[in-house]
């Protein structure tokens, strides 16, 4: 079984010791699992008009999961982020979350959401093992909310969830993908929800994973961009970047307690010292987000392959992750569309 992947010869195509580390010897520690391909939203920069959802069967159980999740801590894997789709979609899944708390090695369990669900299932997530959720929240103006996600009076909703998740207790972080000439505008507001509201909001650029293929590099505002608009009105203190962190962190001068993160995954990309795997819903494992390489787990995992063979495989798979997005740009290689996002989960 394990030689449906053929690795590189050097290192026998894989680390020798029980780590998950590349050839350019980046250590994963972080899994972000999508638990579904299925959304409830239908955001233009994220999906299709008509997308085709992955058969039931093929989407990997919460048993499947946790099992996948069990073999890659004892890999090295101690943070973990759910992911769809959107995962609230997908029934029970609490359930997941207990289970995937039991791991003692896990450090954290966090999920990204549109928040749509959230004002009903934060109080289940907590008191389960979640400790936090990155919501995604695309513009401040209802109208505009609507249009952009392709839904209908949802944005008041989504802001009841955001409270709701910080009455119980959950860390609430807010995204917001900045796209030129459809919510650039409102970055300063944003910077003002955060300044104001006491909660970390995080800009993201525009990446090539929409739904339509419509992505173009001019559509891109960059992080800089960003972040010098922020700064004409809020003065900011850069933080310490944490190892592996997909953002730039700042902290408001003044002492609020909110807090402004810059994603610059096109203009300043962070894959150097990238420490992701992503599980796919349908069980493939995706090494770097910006390769179209995928791994299919499921045939071994419903084959009846030990534990050590789907290690294995998944050390042999994860060699072979890709340079990244910043080796592309250095060789002048046209950045084009991936994959969708709702098929991976960011």
């Amino acid at each position: 079984m394990i030689g449906l992947i053929k690795g590189p010869s050097t290192h026998k195509g894989y680390s020798e010791d029980n780590s998950l580390m590349d050839s350019f010897g980046r250590r994963a520690s972080k899994l972000r699992i999508s638990v579904t391909d299925r959304c409830n939203f239908r955001c233009d920069f994220c999906m299709p008009l008509n997308p085709v959802w992955l058969p039931h069967s093929e989407i990997l159980t919460y048993e499947e999961i946790t099992r996948i999740t069990k073999i890659l801590v004892n890999l090295g894997i101690r943070k973990v982020r759910l992911s769809g789709g959107e995962p609230l979609v997908r029934k029970d899944l609490e359930i997941l979350v207990n289970m995937l708390n039991k791991i003692y090695e896990i450090e954290s369990i966090s999920m990204t959401t549109n928040g749509a669900l959230l004002e009903e299932k934060a109080r289940v997530l907590k008191d389960n093992g979640l400790k936090s959720v990155t919501i995604s929240l695309h513009s401040l103006k209802p109208e505009l909310y609507d249009s952009i996600t392709r839904t209908k009076n949802m944005f008041y909703k989504v802001l009841r969830g955001i409270e709701e998740a910080k009455r119980v207790g959950l860390k609430v972080k807010i995204n917001c993908v900045v796209t030129r000439n459809c919510n650039d505008n409102e970055v300063l507001d944003f910077a003002k929800l955060a300044y104001e509201g006491n909660i970390n909001v995080r800009f993201i650029e525009y990446m090539p994973f929409d739904g339509n293929k419509l992505w173009d590099i001019e559509k891109v505002v960059s992080g800089d961009e960003i972040l010098e608009r922020i700064k004409s009105h809020y003065p900011l203190v850069k933080l310490p970047r944490e190892h592996g962190s997909t953002a730039e962190n700042y902290a408001f001068k003044d002492g609020s307690k909110g807090g402004i993160g810059i994603i610059s995954s096109i203009t300043k990309p962070f894959c150097k010292d990238c420490d992701r795997i992503r599980l796919k819903a349908d069980g493939k494992i995706v090494p770097c987000l910006f390769s179209n390489d995928e791994y299919d787990l499921k045939p071994l995992l419903r084959g009846g392959a030990s534990d050590e063979e789907i290690a294995q495989f998944i050390k042999e798979s994860f060699w072979k992750k890709s340079e990244g997005v910043e080796a592309m740009i250095k060789k002048n290689l046209v950045l084009k569309h991936i994959r969708s996002m709702y098929t991976i989960g960011g």
